[in-house]
C-alpha cells in the first residue's frame, strides 16, 4: 500500500508538480524519470546501468542554478566559461558505445559541468577527468565532492596529453570536437579498448567516431552527425 501511494504521488508530481506534499526533489525524481522514459528509452537505449544512472544522477546540479527548471529538456545548457552541459540522449548514448563495464578505468577528456563524469562513476570503477578550464575543474571538483563521489579524480590541464600516469585506460571518452583522433589518447588506451570523441572542425560537419584499438592499430566507425565545442588547447 505504501508503495502503490508513493507511485501515485509521483505520479501527481509528474502531472501537476504542485500536488500537495510533493517536494521539490521529487519533482526533480519525476523529471529524471520522465526524461529517461521519453528521450532515452525510447530512442533505443536498452543498457540498464545507463538508464539507472540516468535516474539518479542529479543533472540539475551540474548546472547554473537560473536553469533548473529546464534541466530536464532534451537539449544542452550553457554552464558558462563557453562550455554546456551535453543534451541526456547525446550523453546517454556516446556512454552506450562505449559498453561500460563496472571493472572499467575510463578516461574523459573535457569535464565540462561533470555531469557526464557523474553518470560513468555510477557505471565503472573509476573515472579520470581533464578540464582545460582551471576555474571550471576547481568548480567541478568541489561539486562532485559535494555529491559524495569518490571514484572521480579531476585534473586541470591541456586534454590532449590525456592522463598518462593513470594509463592505460579501458575507454575513453571526449566531449568536445577535434580536427582529429588524438595520437596520445590513442596510445592511452588499452589494446581492445574503446574511445569515443565527436572529430570534425568548428564550423563544418562533426561526427560521433567509435575507435577500437585493434593490434595496437585504430579502427573506426562513424556513428552520429553531432555539434560539439571545439577541442581547446593550452596554446589557444
Amino acid at each position: 500500500m505504501i508503495n502503490h501511494k508513493k507511485k501515485l504521488l509521483y505520479l501527481l508530481c509528474l502531472v501537476f508538480f504542485s500536488g500537495t506534499g510533493c517536494s521539490q526533489e521529487d519533482q526533480y525524481t519525476m523529471q529524471r524519470k520522465n526524461m529517461v522514459s521519453r528521450q532515452i528509452k525510447a530512442r533505443g537505449i536498452k543498457d540498464r546501468a545507463i538508464l539507472e544512472a540516468l535516474e539518479k544522477v542529479p543533472r540539475h546540479r551540474f548546472i547554473p542554478g537560473y536553469l533548473w527548471d529546464k534541466a530536464y529538456w532534451d537539449g544542452p545548457l550553457p554552464i558558462g566559461y563557453g562550455q554546456t552541459i551535453s543534451q541526456p540522449y547525446i550523453v546517454a548514448y556516446m556512454t552506450a558505445l562505449l559498453e561500460p563495464e563496472k571493472s572499467d578505468k575510463v578516461l574523459e577528456i573535457g569535464t565540462g559541468s561533470g555531469y557526464q563524469a557523474a553518470i560513468l562513476a555510477e557505471i565503472v570503477d573509476s573515472v579520470f577527468t581533464v578540464e582545460i578550464v582551471d576555474e571550471l575543474a576547481i568548480k567541478v571538483k568541489k561539486k562532485l565532492e559535494e555529491l559524495g563521489y569518490k571514484n572521480i579524480w579531476v585534473k586541470s590541464g591541456d586534454g590532449f596529453f590525456g592522463w598518462e600516469e593513470h594509463a592505460p585506460f579501458d575507454k575513453i571518452i571526449v566531449t568536445a570536437a577535434a580536427e582529429e583522433i588524438p595520437p596520445l589518447l590513442f596510445e592511452q588506451l588499452k589494446e581492445g579498448g574503446k574511445m569515443i570523441l565527436p572529430v570534425g572542425p568548428e564550423f563544418g560537419t562533426q561526427y560521433l567516431i567509435l575507435v577500437e584499438k585493434k593490434d595496437g592499430k585504430i579502427k573506426k566507425h562513424n556513428k552520429l552527425a553531432v555539434r560539439f565545442v571545439p577541442f581547446t588547447r593550452e596554446e589557444e
